[in-house]
């Protein structure tokens, strides 16, 4: 546990919950960063804070889509972020971690279900070292966490973005090496897309209705700034939309290239099958045993039938250079 509690013009950083009791008992702003589960951590938003059950419950168990819920005296809200694992790696299927944040009169209480998400840790620095945005409310705090969380998933879609080119050069390139790499490349960019979208749609729809002003919780003065994470975060989603058509597209081209490939080598299997079944004709007619083939008596036999059949291979490769079939 973690507690940044505002005294006047500075911040004070705790781990206890009593000095934090105290704090909210006198009003005073504070951020409570929760980590692990404990019977401490329940106590004290249950008989402290006064959350309903059903919050706790939401705020220790994983929810896997994006929420938010009014309280009357607070409000709950469930967003997912990028981690840290996410933003740097290229092959390890991306997995959204979820932030839950209760915003209350004076307090804000998160719990990152994942230490390596993006958010908390660069917020809980800033206020350190500058207080105002405690000072100025914990709804102020909260837009901070979500702004940047938002602005996490830019370097996230510029990466898909730069995936999705390197794919498509591939494909164009087009090897069987490269068959065998791209297709799992695309599933795997397919995947963390779906799971994108499917965080991202209900994501967008928190993001709106905190914008829109329904909650005591959020003041009129702040609505601007929740609008302009909200404009942020649907220019996120439209990218998300239009990175998985353009990667069910690539798919089909991959699998179109593969079928091009594939009919190529059939062609010259044809063709080589269609040059060597009139010589097998030709080797087969005069490998007979019968015995009586003038042929097999005559001195320039042999030449004759292996002239017979360079004259049929030139006759089919012309023909099917003249029909522009090779």
């Amino acid at each position: 546990m973690r507690a940044l509690i505002l005294y006047g013009e500075t911040v004070s950083e705790t781990s206890s919950f009593v000095q934090v009791a105290e704090a909210h008992g006198e009003g005073r702003n504070f951020w409570l960063e929760l980590d692990e589960r404990s019977d401490e951590a329940t106590a004290f938003m249950e008989t402290t804070l006064g959350i309903h059950p059903l919050a706790i419950e939401d705020v220790w168990n994983d929810v896997s889509l994006p929420k938010v819920e009014d309280y009357g005296d607070y409000v709950q809200i469930i967003i997912h972020g990028i981690r840290e694992d996410d933003r740097s790696s290229k092959d390890v299927p991306l997995e959204l971690a979820e932030l839950d944040v209760l915003i209350g009169k004076n307090f804000v209480v998160t719990h990152a279900h994942d230490e390596k998400i993006c958010a908390v840790t660069p917020i809980q620095s800033e206020i350190l070292r500058h207080p105002r945005l405690l000072k100025k409310g914990p709804a102020y705090v909260a837009h901070a966490i979500m702004d940047r969380m938002v602005d996490e998933y830019m370097p996230l879609i510029d990466r898909f973005d730069e995936q999705i080119e390197a794919i498509e050069t591939q494909i164009l390139e087009g090897t069987q090496k490269s068959d065998r790499e791209v297709i799992p490349k695309i599933i795997r960019i397919k995947r963390s897309l779906q799971l994108l979208r499917r965080t991202t749609i209900y994501q967008r729809e928190i993001l709106l209705r905190l914008a829109r002003a329904e909650f005591d919780e959020i003041p009129r003065e702040l609505v601007p700034f929740y609008r302009d994470v909200y404009d942020h975060f649907a220019r996120v989603t439209e990218l998300v939309d239009s990175y998985r058509e353009l990667v069910t597209s690539l798919l089909e081209a991959q699998f179109s290239m593969q079928s091009n490939r594939m009919n190529e080598i059939m062609k010259r299997l044809t063709i080589i099958s269609t040059i060597m079944l009139p010589l097998s004709l030709v080797a087969g007619i005069y490998g007979m045993n019968f015995k009586h083939m003038p042929e097999l008596e005559w001195l320039w036999g042999y030449p004759y039938a292996l002239g017979l059949m360079l004259t049929i291979a030139i006759a089919i490769v012309t023909w099917f250079r003249v029909k522009r079939w090779i």
